[in-house]
């Protein structure tokens, strides 16, 4: 009997120990290939054919347009996955295309930060920002803001327009076990 209460106790210090785990916002350490977004700008170059090489803006709708090849999307691919699919359309037209693709400018990616900041708004996300690299491209804290009650929310990675993780942080909540000068990412 003493066995089995003894047990008992074990089980639910166990149960309360792992219950009371610190909330943390994941975060991907791996270096993900760029993927090409709405508005950014692209040059495009075929190789020997200044008439095809042209610098075009990924319209809204993900999509770009090219004389012989047509509508392609070009949102969420990478400039050589992006490239591959050029050359495959142009095949039939042009002997063992050569394409290359490069991303000339980068409009997709933005952070907003709104709230009790000196200038909320939308802000170019150029690599990694960590939260307070926002709030300090934001202006900083207004006079009234809440320092520990910021709320970090992420677009899911599908595509989605709903956020995928949201949480309340704090300079004193990990994020994915770091410090609170973690990244945010593009998502």
């Amino acid at each position: 009997m003493a066995k089995r209460t003894w047990m008992e106790a074990a089980a639910m210090i166990l149960l309360v120990g792992c219950s009371h785990q610190a909330k943390t916002i994941p975060l991907s350490n791996a270096d993900e290939p760029f993927r090409i977004g709405r508005e950014d700008v692209l040059d495009i170059a075929v190789w020997r054919d200044p008439d095809l090489s042209r610098t075009l803006p990924v319209r809204p709708d993900g999509f770009i347009s090219m004389p012989m090849v047509g509508e392609i999307q070009a949102e969420g691919k990478t400039a050589l996955e992006l490239s591959e699919e050029i050359k495959s359309r142009l095949a039939p037209f042009i002997q063992q295309p050569k394409v290359t693709v490069v991303v000339r400018e980068v409009n997709s990616s933005r952070i907003f930060v709104t709230g009790e900041v000196a200038h909320p708004g939308a802000f170019p996300l150029r690599g990694k920002v960590s939260v307070v690299q926002a709030i300090a491209l934001a202006g900083g804290f207004s006079d009234f803001a809440s320092k520990d009650r910021i709320l970090v929310i992420r677009q899911g990675r599908e595509g989605g327009r709903y956020p995928s993780a949201t949480a309340t942080w704090s300079p004193t909540t990990p994020i994915a076990g770091n410090s609170f000068s973690s990244p945010v990412t593009r998502s």
